[in-house]
Order: structure tokens, then sequence, then C-alpha cells
């Protein structure tokens, strides 16, 4: 399969709808040395004059390591039928699984970091920031139903260097 370069602006779908209703891999690393993990939270949009997006990530999973690690991360967005792959991506660990492997998934380089071949789209950003979740900030008591062991999540924003749709 290949891949042509787009602007972010022709992304055709809502990306609320991909996040949250498709899902797509994370994935911070380079060949030989990475981890993806499935999200369905995350935000695209402009901030400091920087076309961005931000992804939720939670100090115990692998893919945190990596994100820490290594500068540049993707998100490779899938068509419905790697539904099973995305849910063993992010019901499995990468400590565990080689779930490119186990999901038969092709590596490929994008940018400073991997992505996969089977997906329909693929933003690649450079990490310029992070914050950590402060539950003190919450102004919905209802946001701490997701934090049932403490584990705050830590959100990366990310510049979008490149954007690719498969042809």
């Amino acid at each position: 399969m290949s891949f042509e370069k787009i602007d972010i602006c022709d992304i055709k779908d809502s990306f609320t709808r991909l996040v949250r209703d498709d899902w797509a891999l994370l994935t911070a690393g380079k060949a030989g040395d990475y981890n993806t993990m499935t999200v369905s939270w995350g935000m695209i949009g402009e901030l400091w004059g920087k076309d961005v997006v931000a992804v939720f990530v939670r100090p115990q999973r692998y893919t945190y390591e990596f994100m820490e690690k290594y500068g540049d991360f993707t998100l490779s967005f899938f068509s419905g039928e790697y539904k099973k792959a995305l849910s063993f991506c992010g019901a499995k660990s990468g400590r565990d699984y080689d779930k490119a492997k186990e999901c038969n998934l092709s590596v490929v380089a994008l940018g400073g970091s991997v992505a996969f071949e089977e997906a329909n789209l693929i933003i690649a950003c450079k990490k310029i920031a992070f914050a950590d979740m402060d539950p003190s900030k919450f102004l919905a008591l209802e946001i701490e139903k997701n934090y049932h062991n403490g584990d705050y999540h830590r959100i990366y924003i990310g510049e979008i260097t490149e954007v690719c749709k498969k042809v």
C-alpha cells in the first residue's frame, strides 16, 4: 500500500469520531524499539500557532516509557475490520506480546517514529509539551470515576509534522 501526504485540514472525517468510535494506535519509538497502544481519547486543534494533537497515557502503560524516551509519536487510524486488532493492542501489554506480530500489522517508519502500513490515516507528531492530570483541578466530580487507582494520565501535546492518507 502507498500513502500520500495531505494537509491536516484535508482530513474529511471527524477527528472526534475517529478517536472515540474507531479508535487509533498511538505508537512511540523507532523500528526495533517501540510500543503501541489503543487510544480512544484525544484532541486535535491549534495551540501556540501550531497544528497539534493531545494524547493521554497512564504512567503504568508500557507505551508511557516510550513516550518519555522518544520525541516523536504517531497516531494510526484503521478501518473497522481492524477493531479486533485494536482491542488486542488496548488489552495486552507490549511487555508481554509483540502486538504488531500478533495482529499481523506491518511496521513502517514515519517521521521520527513508526506507524502501520494497514492504517488508512497516519498523523506523525513531535512531542512539544506534557502535563500531568491533577485531580485537584477537576471541576466536574464525575471525572474522578475514570481513576479508581489514582492512575492519572499524562497529557502529551504533539506538533503535527506529517499527515499521510492511504491511496
